[in-house]
């Protein structure tokens, strides 16, 4: 039977994460890096990817990674979700490495990135727009390739052309930042010289390669998602407690009690259905596809739900800038359409289970 609890090694790693980025990047500390145009906070990237080893997760020890599980790396994306952190885990620690993986890995390029990747010296992405679901075959001829997350801090991009996947240095390519909705997580147009770049794999190869890469990171994107609900429900149950009005505390309302009793089943089901994503992925489930559309097409939601009654239930403070709470509204938006929408997946699981979804 699949065991969903939380190991102890998983828990120190949540325990050891959450101070560091309390730390190191608290909502006030991301607030005014927002205001400055620039969300990364120097430093933070080092601390979480190299020194705490986050990003080599997934790579196998003989390849200078941790050899952990997509378990633990889904733990680690909880907490940047809860603290909306703008990093580049979800698309270089996860999507990036999964995509590379899927490859040749005693070839010497693929090999040599996998390290760069585990020690968190390289960020590699995935150059395809964020929007892109798993079990889409990215356009080889597109150019540029419009709304690509975290590629303004991308050392490398991998980019899927007619003949294969080739790793193009982020030096030999043109990288225009555009305004996205999540400011947390910066998107961009890449554009590439068809001439430049070192080729990976073959096209059949990298199809799917890339299949596989989308498909891990939508699954542990349910897990950033959960992460995002559970701090908004837990900041609204905090408010709610502190905040008086006619003498009474505004939480013990009927309506209000509702409303978070509601909210706390939704974040239970939604901590089942990331678990159960994540797991499949580190057991290498034939049912991982079928758990990963359900887990996206149910968190996604769940999200947005949590979201926006955080910034609801904290009344006038829950509408300004200075409060934290447009910050994970914003990310659960941008979330919900990261890695394919709802009804795309929602689309997945009726071809997958064979019923026809309705007309």
């Amino acid at each position: 039977m699949t065991d969903l609890l939380y190991s102890e090694t998983e828990d120190d790693l949540r325990a050891a994460v959450r101070a560091l980025l309390f730390d190191r990047a608290d909502a006030q500390t991301l607030l005014g890096r927002i205001q400055t145009g620039d969300p990364y906070v120097p430093g933070l990237w080092k601390s979480l990817a190299g020194d705490m080893g986050a990003a080599g997760l997934l790579v196998p020890e003989k390849l200078g990674g941790q050899g952990a599980s997509h378990r633990e790396a889904a733990v680690v994306l909880e907490e940047l979700g809860r603290a909306v952190t703008p990093a580049p885990y979800l698309t270089s620690a996860v999507v990036a490495t999964e995509t590379l993986l899927a490859l040749d890995t005693e070839s010497g390029p693929v090999a040599e990135l996998l390290a760069g990747l585990a020690s968190g010296r390289t960020v590699a992405v995935l150059a395809v727009p964020l929007s892109t679901a798993p079990g889409t075959v990215p356009d080889p001829s597109a150019s540029p390739v419009t709304g690509v997350a975290d590629a303004v801090v991308a050392d490398v991009f991998l980019v899927p052309r007619a003949d294969g996947l080739h790793a193009v240095p982020a030096s030999d390519a043109v990288v225009e930042p555009r305004t996205p909705l999540d400011l947390t997580r910066p998107l961009a147009a890449v554009t590439t010289a068809r001439a430049t770049g070192t080729r990976l794999a073959d096209a059949e190869t990298a199809t799917a390669a890339i299949r596989r890469g989308l498909l891990c990171g939508a699954g542990l994107l349910a897990s950033e998602q959960l992460g995002l609900a559970e701090w908004c429900l837990e900041e609204t149950v905090r408010h709610t407690r502190e905040r008086y009005q006619f003498n009474r505390p505004v939480g013990s309302f009927q309506a209000l009690k509702h409303r978070m009793a509601q909210l706390w089943l939704e974040v239970v089901n939604a901590r089942a259905a990331a678990r159960a994503a994540a797991d499949a992925l580190a057991t290498g489930s034939p049912e991982a596809p079928l758990t990963v559309a359900v887990a996206q097409a149910y968190c996604s939601k769940v999200a947005v739900h949590a979201a926006e009654e955080c910034v609801q239930l904290h009344g006038g403070i829950g509408m300004t800038w200075e409060h934290p709470a447009h910050l994970a509204l914003k990310r659960a938006k941008s979330d919900q359409i990261a890695l394919g929408s709802a009804g795309r997946h929602q689309d997945a699981i009726a071809a997958l289970v064979d019923l026809p979804a309705p007309a």
